[in-house]
């Protein structure tokens, strides 16, 4: 069983169908011809409109991710406005040749390639094109909260992880979210103080962050950042590379996010042609932080706080974590940062070099090992 692609004028689409030889008659013909559904662009012109629906999705437990979605089709899919139960088509293009000569395609969706005898079949059977991974629920956000960076004097982004400790002991495991501090006047009161699910980032076009003067925004998941922080906190090699078939940035996740590889594999179009000169961990964050990061260097905080003086107040206790943005003049504070309420409000809001907690004196290495461990992704 093979694909055939075949142009439709009327739509200006490549249909997909699939169909057989029959080699008994003198001259073989095609067969049991059977339309599967239609092959996307590669380069979708409508993620460069001026105005333009959208949507970011992803899995947990991924290796890479192509995480925008502006497909019309695709988007009336989505069961809310955002969510973890979204099971979307899949989102097929061409990818190049398998070993045996055969064309290859890849879900963007489910970053999984089709084409393969079984694959065909699987679509043959149930009227449409379909990878293994079609089944596979969704996190999204669709109509994504948008930042243009350069629209504020300050923007701060983390990877929000759960407390490492609380009144109650340590929460229980929970996926990271991100949170945001925007300011609109260096040190004023923040305008923007709250988790996001998905932020989309915008940047002006002349910084040409990626080579490519189309792309002006990065789509931020909480993967992709608790993948990034998590480099940045044990100071492994990243970089980012472009794919070298559709232009794209790479975004490495998982375990390739943390050993570092020549050769990637792009999550766009699906082809492995890219290599970069050393072993790297890819991701679009990097050259986004380095640009707009201003102040990458880190003050380590003295003052001190004793949480047994706060007896009977809830509270909760983070180590502090370096920012995936971090656009401010001043330098950042490492340290722990503790809340401690008080009737609903914030009683103490701060950063700390020294917290007491029980007799004894917290350590960060050990508050961040166990929020990490706290982090499902």
């Amino acid at each position: 069983m093979e694909i055939e692609r075949q142009y439709e004028e009327n739509t200006g689409r490549l249909a997909l169908y699939a169909y057989e030889w029959d080699l008994t008659q003198s001259v073989s013909k095609k067969v049991n011809r059977s339309f599967l559904g239609y092959e996307q662009p590669v380069q979708n012109a409508q993620q460069h409109a001026a105005v333009v629906r959208e949507a970011i999705c992803w899995s947990y437990g991924r290796t890479l991710g192509n995480i925008a979605v502006c497909n019309e089709d695709m988007l009336g899919r989505f069961p809310g406005q955002h969510g973890n139960d979204a099971v979307l088509d899949c989102d097929i293009v061409a990818a190049g040749k398998m070993r045996n000569g055969q064309d290859r395609w890849w879900c963007r969706t489910h970053q999984c390639h089709w084409g393969t005898k079984g694959d065909i079949q699987d679509s043959v059977a149930h009227g449409l094109v379909r990878c293994s991974g079609h089944a596979q629920p969704m996190s999204y956000v669709v109509d994504p909260r948008h930042i243009k960076i350069q629209d504020f004097a300050e923007v701060g982004i983390w990877c929000s992880m759960p407390p490492a400790l609380t009144h109650n002991g340590v929460p229980p495991p929970r996926r990271p979210k991100i949170h945001v501090h925007v300011r609109e006047k260096p040190g004023a009161d923040k305008v923007i103080d709250q988790d996001f699910q998905a932020l989309s980032l915008h940047y002006n076009a002349t910084d040409n962050l990626f080579g490519n003067a189309e792309i002006s925004k990065v789509h931020l998941t909480p993967p992709s950042a608790l993948e990034f922080v998590l480099a940045l906190e044990s100071g492994k090699l990243m970089d980012c590379i472009n794919c070298r078939d559709c232009g794209y940035p790479h975004l490495d996740l998982g375990d390739f996010a943390r050993i570092a590889h020549r050769k990637h594999l792009c999550g766009n179009c699906g082809r492995d042609n890219t290599w970069s000169k050393i072993p790297i961990a890819s991701t679009p964050l990097k050259p986004l932080h380095d640009q707009f990061s201003r102040a990458n260097q880190y003050v380590d905080v003295t003052a001190e706080i004793n949480l047994d003086e706060y007896a009977g107040l809830p509270f909760q206790v983070w180590a502090s974590t370096p920012a995936v943005l971090w656009t401010a003049e001043r330098p950042q504070e490492r340290g722990i940062h503790v809340h401690v309420y008080k009737d609903g409000q914030y009683l103490v809001d701060n950063t700390f070099g020294v917290v007491r907690y029980q007799g004894k004196v917290l350590q960060r290495a050990d508050l961040l090992s166990t929020m990490v461990a706290g982090t499902i992704n």
